[in-house]
């Protein structure tokens, strides 16, 4: 069969690792030892012989381990061939990382190669600005990471002046930057409002910001035993 249709929204030709079909998808190759990180539910089509493992062991420690009220569900794809990962129509954004630490807000992670290194880590200084504590995805090491975005989302770099997000609108950032809370509204004037209009997180140093156009309300978290 023979249509525009079809010419137009085609496999895109294989190029690295890991990539976008167009702007909701992403194309991972997948080969023999090079497992991926997915998040549970993402898998909307593969080629190949590819498995997929939403309980792998090595998840079990870690998931004990997480103090946060909200876990990123993962699952590990393993095989050879083709995987097609989406998220509810989100935008996708694939990054390589060679040797530098990212920090990811859980609710943005569509995967990650297997041999990156991650865990939950707390962001400094939201606790101290609303009584609540903030958990980040921190990857690090050399691989391919794939997350997901509410619309196009802006990079900032924050070399340039320092850089100010609201929380529930932040992405990623490059881990190692100066977080430092700030404070623009006063109590009296909260009602109403978002928490992005009374704080933010200030950024600085040799790294960047990616925030979404869309705020992404975020859960109180609180310690488990």
């Amino acid at each position: 069969m023979q249509s525009p249709l079809l010419q137009h929204y085609g496999q895109t030709q294989i190029r690295d690792r890991m990539s976008t079909h167009g702007y909701k998808m992403a194309k991972v190759m997948m080969a023999p030892g090079q497992d991926l990180m997915a998040r549970s539910g993402s898998m909307v089509a593969y080629e190949g012989l590819i498995d997929f493992n939403p309980n792998p062991p090595q998840l079990g420690q870690m998931a004990r381990s997480w103090a946060t009220g909200e876990g990123v569900p993962l699952m590990v794809a393993t095989g050879q061939g083709e995987l097609y990962l989406a998220d509810y129509g989100k935008d996708v954004i694939v990054l390589q990382l060679a040797g530098e630490a990212l920090s990811v807000n859980g609710k943005n992670i569509l995967a990650f190669d297997a041999s990156l290194q991650w865990g939950i880590e707390r962001v400094k200084g939201v606790s101290m600005l609303s009584g609540m504590g903030m958990f980040n995805v921190v990857l690090r090491g050399h691989g391919w990471v794939a997350l997901t975005s509410k619309g196009t989302p802006v990079v900032l770099d924050t070399r340039e002046a320092p850089t100010f997000v609201d929380t529930d609108a932040l992405v990623a950032f490059t881990e190692g930057l100066s977080v430092q809370p700030r404070r623009t509204a006063r109590l009296g004037g909260l009602f109403g409002r978002g928490s992005g209009e009374a704080f933010q997180l200030g950024f600085s140093g040799q790294g960047f910001v990616m925030v979404q156009p869309s705020e992404d309300e975020r859960p109180n978290f609180s310690a488990r035993g």
